[in-house]
């Protein structure tokens, strides 16, 4: 398998998506609900999904998609199986907020070892193989800093739609970060706070069973940019979307400050 031109394929479609999203996003969308739990879908999602599905599968017919929307494509049981998130910030482009991002991974045995993050507003792309490192478009190497502040780390929290608002797990993590933390941020996008924590624009991410399709694309990115990611426990984690959503808890950070990180949890 050659990676590098599996890169290729995955930045070109991601980007033409994304142009897809920014003239759509400009116009009047299309929103309905999505499932009971108070998400919604876009037409947009969908066009944004029905190109990816096309490139990538016009590419490697032989492989396995897993979509946002659409679920399994192509051959189940596949060798290779690429996972597909159009529009990481759906509900943030249904209220006009411009925050969004368009995410993909290709994984062998569970394990990501491609990942590509487009952000089309800000017309920058990310993608990582693994043990190549983390790289801009420009081929810039992403390598975070680590710079304390005597007002506690920028945040960024995590969680899953299957999370109720009443989880009591999720609240006492939450209500721990925001009392020692200098800011959390509740982006709506998860894959643009895996962007921002490996450029270094926030110090750390906690997530409470993150979504499986988004996970591996965005924590690839970051590992090898050079931060490490926990379990809550502080015990080793792996960022395979066949694992159970309580085992796609985590928290990731410069390998400096994690352990600060980690401390803050009840």
């Amino acid at each position: 398998m050659d990676l590098d031109h599996a890169r290729e394929v995955a930045v070109e479609a991601a980007e033409a998506a994304g142009a897809l999203l920014l003239e759509g996003a400009r116009g009047a969308v299309g929103v309905r609900a999505k499932g009971t739990a108070g998400d919604v879908v876009t037409d947009l999602d969908l066009a944004s999904e029905k190109l990816l599905l096309e490139r990538i599968l016009t590419a490697y017919p032989s492989h396995s998609v897993i979509a946002e929307e659409s679920g399994l494509v192509g051959s189940a049981g596949a060798e290779w199986t690429w996972l597909v998130d159009p529009l990481d910030g759906t509900n943030n482009v249904a209220i006009g907020l411009p925050a969004y991002v368009v995410g993909v991974a290709l994984c062998r045995g569970g394990r990501p070892l491609l990942g590509v993050v487009h952000d089309p507003v800000s017309a920058q792309t990310w993608s990582a193989i693994r043990g190549q490192g983390a790289v801009a478009a420009s081929g810039t190497r992403l390598t975070p800093s680590y710079a304390p502040s005597p007002h506690g780390p920028l945040l960024a929290w995590i969680q899953g739609y299957g999370v109720s608002r009443g989880d009591a797990t999720a609240r006492a993590m939450k209500e721990a970060l925001e009392l020692n933390a200098r800011r959390v941020l509740q982006l709506w996008t998860p894959l643009l706070s895996w962007a921002m924590l490996a450029r270094g624009d926030i110090d750390g991410i906690v997530g409470y069973r993150a979504e499986a399709v988004d996970l591996p694309a965005g924590a690839l990115l970051a590992r090898e940019a050079g931060i490490e990611i926990r379990s809550l426990d502080g015990g080793p984690f792996e960022e395979c979307f066949e694992a159970p959503a309580e085992r796609r808890s985590f928290v990731a950070a410069h390998p400096r400050a994690l352990p600060g990180l980690l401390g803050l949890l009840p």
